[in-house]
C-alpha cells in the first residue's frame, strides 16, 4: 500500500508548495500525482491533505507520513548510494560532522592516515545541519558526529577518543601570562573572544564564569581560529581553546595557554554513531584511529 513514491510526493508538495510544482521535480504528471495519491487516501480510509482554496494543508495522516518521510527517504537514498558504491567495487562513504570548532586540527591528523589506510572509501565532512548534529545523525545526514557535548539518544552510541583540558589563552604581555592559574572574577574585565556557538554550549561559560556569577566585560564572536588568536596576540581579548591547540600555537604566536581555575577544565572528544552501523568496518577503523595518541605538529610528541 504505501510506497516511496507517496512519501516522496507528500515531502516534494511541503517543499515546493503545491501539486503542479512537486509534480515537474518528480517528473510526473499532475494528473498521475493525483491519482496515486487519492488511491493511497482510499486505501487507508483517511484524507493526507484537505483542500483551503487553492492550496493545501495536510491533515493530522498527512502531518505523520511527512515526519516519516523526512527519516526514511534519506535512508532510502544512502542504501542506494552504498549499494552503488558496491557495484561498482567501492567501499563506501563516511560523512563526518563536525560540532566542534576547535576540533578541524585534531580531525586533519586522524583523516590523513586514515584516507592512506582506506583509499576506497570517501570522506565527506559536514558543519552545518539543519536540526543540529545529532538531528543529522537521527536523519542519516552524517554517519559520524565529532563533539565535546554528547547528548545520549536511543539507538545512538557514543564513544570518547580523547581527553584535553580547556584553558585560558593570553597574549605573552597579558597579565595573567605568567600565572598558575586564572579566577573567574580576572574575566570581569575582559574581552572573551569565543566561536560562533551559543553561550549555553561554550564551557568556559557554563563550568567557569557562570558558576562563579561573573561574566566578561564584553563577548565577542570570531570563526577562524588563526583570526581569533591574533586578536589575542595583539592584546585585544583572551580565549579559550583545548590546550594542545593552544600549545601549537603558542609555538608560533606571542600567547600562553593559563589554567582555567586551580584544577582546570578536563574535556573529552567524542564520536556519535548510529548503533545500526557500528559494525560497519570503516566506520569503526575510524573511531579506533581516533583512539590513538595525536602527536603535537610543532613537537612531535603526543
Amino acid at each position: 500500500m504505501l510506497e516511496r513514491i507517496h512519501l516522496a510526493i507528500v515531502a516534494e508538495v511541503e517543499k515546493q508548495g503545491s501539486l503542479t510544482a512537486a509534480a515537474d521535480v518528480l517528473c510526473v504528471t499532475q494528473s498521475a500525482l493525483s491519482h496515486s495519491m487519492k488511491k493511497l487516501e482510499q486505501q487507508l480510509g483517511t484524507a493526507v491533505w484537505l483542500r483551503e482554496g487553492r492550496s493545501l494543508r495536510l491533515t493530522q495522516a498527512g502531518q505523520y507520513l511527512l515526519a516519516v518521510a523526512g527519516r526514511v527517504l534519506p535512508q532510502l537514498d544512502l542504501a542506494e548510494e552504498r549499494l552503488r558504491q558496491f557495484a561498482q567495487g567501492e567501499r563506501g562513504a563516511l560523512r563526518i560532522g563536525m560540532e566542534c570548532h576547535p576540533c578541524y586540527q585534531w580531525l586533519l591528523k586522524v583523516v590523513s592516515p586514515y584516507l592512506a589506510a582506506w583509499p576506497d572509501v570517501d570522506v565527506d565532512v559536514k558543519q552545518r545541519f539543519q536540526f543540529g548534529g545529532i538531528g543529522a545523525l537521527l536523519a542519516w545526514e552524517i554517519d559520524l558526529l565529532v563533539t565535546p557535548d554528547p547528548l545520549y539518544k536511543p539507538g545512538l552510541h557514543f564513544e570518547p577518543v580523547f581527553d584535553y583540558e580547556q584553558v585560558l589563552v593570553v597574549g605573552t604581555r597579558h597579565p595573567l601570562a605568567g600565572a598558575d592559574h586564572a579566577r573567574p572574577r580576572d574575566l570581569a574585565r575582559e574581552v572573551l573572544i569565543t566561536y560562533p556557538v551559543p553561550v549555553e554550549r561554550l564551557d568556559i561559560y557554563n563550568e567557569f564564569l557562570l558558576p562563579a556569577g561573573v561574566r566578561p566585560r564584553r563577548h565577542k564572536t570570531i570563526e577562524t581560529t588563526d583570526i581569533m588568536l591574533q586578536m589575542v596576540a595583539s592584546g585585544r581579548g583572551v580565549a579559550a581553546l583545548p590546550r594542545w591547540l593552544a600549545q601549537e600555537y603558542a609555538a608560533r604566536m606571542d600567547l600562553v595557554p593559563v589554567r582555567l581555575g586551580p584544577r582546570g577544565i578536563p574535556k573529552q572528544i567524542h564520536l556519535g554513531a548510529r548503533e545500526a552501523d557500528l559494525e560497519t568496518d570503516y566506520l569503526r577503523a575510524f573511531i579506533a584511529l581516533s583512539r590513538q595518541p595525536v602527536a603535537d605538529a610543532t613537537t612531535g610528541t603526543a
